[in-house]
């Protein structure tokens, strides 16, 4: 396990991609980026005390489908770097993958990704994105009409929730020209305070439609929840941080191969189930293998609760259409 069998993972989860688009190639990609801890207990090669978690770990990128969970790819980092180092490379090969394709991208990101570098990236790659802002005294003060206006709205009932949206051009002192932030305000339901939402993004949707688009991030934690306990994402139990790395696409393969799975040939009561309930149903149930001379039979119980999800699957498998080069 060294870098030569990193690079070689990467040339497998692109030849992996070609395969189920050719089954159902996508309209749009959907890029949703985080980090997240894999916890470390000992003196492993690149773990580091991480601020933002509070622990001693790795801290790697992650880029998903939002659309459809995939995990599209993934890098271990040391566990000191900030969420935002070094993603706008870490996006390149991704972004010129789909141009390539022709397919138009989008990507969202939390405030930890809030870099000027990823912007322009994202810019010279036709990239649609909306990144969070981390609020300041700035932002607030071109919000401040706005603000004005849901304190009066709001002066006669204090109580029920209120929301206003708003937009300006704005540019920071790192960044080379200004862009654009949409932003929301709202009144939480039974307090006095403003809370405030602030999206730099080189959408021309409105407002509310883009602050609606941002909060679909969401799905992502569950995405990570289910790589860590489902497929054991954050095993790293080696010393080298390169055998870590290596261990962890690993990790990444079985976790798409599975999602591929469900999406594509489980019965349609079954494709938003998580991992362990599909093993559990599906996958790790009672049969007597029978052998003959030529073939080997799988004898289910006649009382086998899912059987019909069983034999579902099977005749899906066998419709499935792939075009190999």
């Amino acid at each position: 396990m060294n870098e030569d069998t990193l690079t070689r993972f990467d040339d497998i989860d692109k030849n992996l991609r070609d395969i189920i688009y050719s089954i159902k190639p996508p309209e749009h990609m959907l890029l949703d980026l985080d980090s997240t801890l894999f916890g470390t207990y000992g003196k492993q090669e690149g773990e580091g005390f991480n601020f933002h978690y509070q622990a001693h770990g790795y801290h790697p990128l992650l880029c998903y489908d939002g659309l459809t969970g995939d995990l599209l790819k993934a890098e271990l980092r040391d566990g000191t770097l900030h969420c935002s180092n070094d993603a706008d490379k870490f996006m390149e090969s991704l972004f010129q993958e789909y141009m390539e394709r022709e397919i138009k991208t989008y990507l969202r990101g939390d405030s930890g990704f809030s870099s000027p570098k990823l912007y322009k990236t994202c810019e010279m790659n036709g990239c649609s994105y909306a990144i969070r802002l981390k609020q300041n005294s700035s932002l607030i003060a071109l919000a401040s009409d706005k603000d004005e206006d849901l304190y009066k709205a709001s002066k006669e009932d204090q109580i029920s929730y209120k929301a206003t949206y708003g937009e300006f051009m704005y540019q920071a002192g790192t960044w080379e020209y200004p862009r654009r932030v949409v932003f929301k305000i709202e009144k939480p339901y039974g307090q006095l305070i403003h809370k405030y939402t602030f999206i730099v993004t080189n959408m021309d949707m409105d407002p509310y439609q883009i602050i609606q688009f941002y909060c679909g991030r969401g799905r992502m934690e569950n995405f990570i929840k289910e790589g860590k306990s489902g497929f054991d994402f954050a095993a790293v139990s080696s010393r080298s941080k390169i055998v870590n790395a290596n261990r962890m696409r690993i990790h990444m393969l079985a976790y798409n191969l599975f999602n591929w799975f469900r999406r594509l040939v489980l019965p349609e009561n079954m494709r938003k189930k998580q991992v362990d309930t599909i093993r559990l149903k599906l996958i790790k149930i009672a049969a007597r293998a029978v052998r003959s001379a030529r073939y080997i039979t799988f004898k289910l119980c006649g009382s086998c609760p899912y059987k019909k999800e069983f034999y579902e699957t099977l005749e899906n498998i066998r419709r499935l259409t792939v075009q190999l080069e």
